[in-house]
């Protein structure tokens, strides 16, 4: 198969290949995302199916009193009492455990050492000074920080491009009143509205997601204005507007797919500005409830304890590494859509 009988998409793929530290950053990054999005089943302090005096269990998604595995009390079920662990392994009994034996909010009462506690066989990365794993905290943190990565950037890219495309196509007045208002807009401190709303309101994932994309279209919103300035002109436009096509036919249908290259190219570089964005705010004290597994918080203990470096430097190798690949994802594409390259 020759090169020219070879789609652009098809073209764009290869480019993108070729680029073997993008490539392979992609790969890693996807795998982390799937690792962590199944991080129940990865690191909980419940077995995930367990089988007992010849019945069935699932603690991963029930709950169950102490006394159906042989205790005393009808509360919630400790799946870490060295009790319960010990009748797991009666003649009969079993229980599938996950990896770590421990969740985001999970506090080890039986814990060897004080906290912060170092690493050890029971905790891989140690505890933090609550006494919570954390190497569950990271691969939760990690999760969360991806999710709202996600999110920020589809809310910024959704209303950049509406923006941009109404500047860049209609032009004139709407171009010029639409220009004054995002620099007005961009001129709001961010900073401090978010300390305001952080003592109005209890700290949300939900709010600071509202608050940081109201402020992160505008940068996206320059590069849809100025393709869709320059497509505007352009024979197949003209052609279409002769047809008798509607305005919005004409941008949803032929000028956006022709202006999306640096859209697909700027949203790693966004991504990571948003997990950058969160683990800051959350660092401050200003993002997600303090029970929420967050990076961030991970690196304020860190610098609240300043021995316990298993806090800090994992958190920081977490970061630092989510940052590199993005980064390298965002550079191969940036190549991959460059249609002057082979």
């Amino acid at each position: 198969m020759t090169a020219a009988s070879l789609s652009p998409s098809r073209r764009a793929w290869l480019r993108f290949r070729a680029n073997r530290r993008g490539y392979l950053s992609l790969w890693l990054f996807a795998i982390a995302f799937v690792l962590s999005m199944g991080a129940e089943l990865l690191s909980n302090d419940r077995p995930i199916v367990a089988r007992y005096d010849g019945r069935w269990y699932v603690p991963l998604v029930a709950d169950y009193p102490e006394t159906t595995f042989g205790g005393d009390f009808r509360t919630a079920t400790d799946y870490l009492d060295p009790f319960i662990r010990e009748q797991f392994r009666k003649p009969g009994n079993w229980a599938l455990w996950p990896v770590n034996d421990y969740r985001f909010d999970t506090i080890n009462y039986f814990a060897p050492s004080p906290n912060p506690a170092a690493p050890s066989g029971v905790n891989w990365l140690g505890t933090d000074d609550r006494g919570r794993d954390v190497l569950a905290r990271l691969l939760y943190g990690f999760r969360l920080s991806v999710l709202f990565g996600l999110a920020l950037t589809a809310l910024g890219v959704m209303i950049g491009i509406v923006a941009g495309a109404v500047q860049g196509y209609f032009g004139g007045r709407t171009d010029l009143a639409l220009q004054r208002f995002i620099e007005v807009w961009s001129s709001v401190p961010e900073l401090y509205l978010l300390l305001i709303l952080a003592s109005i309101f209890e700290p949300s994932v939900w709010i600071l997601l509202g608050i940081l994309a109201i402020f992160g279209w505008m940068g996206l919103s320059d590069y849809v204005r100025a393709e869709f300035l320059r497509n505007r002109t352009l024979e197949y436009v003209t052609a279409a507007r002769a047809l008798g096509l509607a305005d919005r036919q004409i941008i949803w249908r032929h000028i956006l797919p022709n202006s999306l290259t640096p859209v697909v190219a700027f949203m790693p570089f966004r991504m990571s500005a948003a997990i950058v964005a969160l683990t800051s705010l959350d660092f401050l004290g200003l993002g997600v409830p303090p029970t929420t597994p967050s990076l961030g918080e991970l690196l304020a203990q860190g610098k609240s304890n300043l021995d316990a470096w298993w806090i800090s430097l994992p958190t920081f190798a977490v970061l630092v590494g989510t940052l590199m690949l993005l980064i390298f994802i965002g550079e191969a594409l940036r190549d991959a859509l460059d249609t002057r390259r082979g």
